[in-house]
């Protein structure tokens, strides 16, 4: 699985990507990651890339053409692979709701994703009238930009993907699983209470632990 990210804040995902569970599936080439950001194309002398919006209004808005041409950057790497199948995502409130089924037919379906991040206001409209794209939200909120939408999305298709995970058998969502987990010690005391695993998780009892998860989910 590839992921191409239209960003005008690469570095915002250092952290995330350098951490862990994604970091060893990048290191693997489980995954890759690239981003593309339409500074590198714009025009102005500057590299600025936000204008005002027509007709008024507070804030700015991120020009098409740089975007137009980052997300072309990205298209033209992709095609060096004639078997890719490749989806854009535009992360927009008003979009379609995200979740788990989501992700788990774009990583069936798709070799390469592409993220537009945007940000200010939003992206000039008439970049989704020069490429096909879906709207996506993360849910009924307002965000500074798509990045965090665009890492969020990335983890949770990520996961999908065969081997990232190690162990295949870790997906919460093929299993029986809990909201609730513990671990040792059995026993511990804080202020003076003791807190204990539940007695059903110590039973060894299998049906009674799988009754116990589905009832806790």
């Amino acid at each position: 699985m590839n992921f191409h990210i239209i960003t005008l804040f690469p570095t915002a995902f250092d952290s995330y990507l350098n951490e862990s569970i994604i970091s060893r599936a990048i290191e693997d080439k489980k995954i890759k990651v690239g981003f593309y950001n339409p500074r590198d194309y714009s025009d102005d002398k500057w590299k600025r890339v936000d204008q005002k919006p027509y007709a008024g209004g507070p804030g700015m808005v991120i020009q098409a053409l740089p975007t137009i041409k980052a997300i072309e950057k990205a298209i033209l790497k992709i095609k060096r692979n004639k078997k890719a199948k490749v989806k854009i995502i535009f992360f927009s409130p008003g979009g379609k709701e995200f979740n788990t089924e989501y992700a788990k037919k774009t990583a069936k379906k798709y070799t390469d994703i592409i993220f537009v991040c945007g940000r200010y206001e939003g992206i000039d409209a008439r970049v989704k009238k020069v490429f096909k794209m879906e709207d996506v939200s993360i849910g009924n909120y307002v965000l500074t930009g798509g990045e965090l939408p665009a890492m969020i999305v990335l983890d949770c298709v990520s996961r999908q993907v065969e081997g990232v995970l190690g162990n295949f058998n870790s997906l919460e969502e093929t299993r029986v699983s809990s909201r609730d987990c513990y671990t040792r010690p059995e026993v511990f005391e804080y202020k003076g209470k003791k807190y204990r695993v539940p007695k059903v998780l110590l039973s060894g009892n299998h049906k009674e632990i799988e009754n116990w998860k589905l009832k806790s989910k």
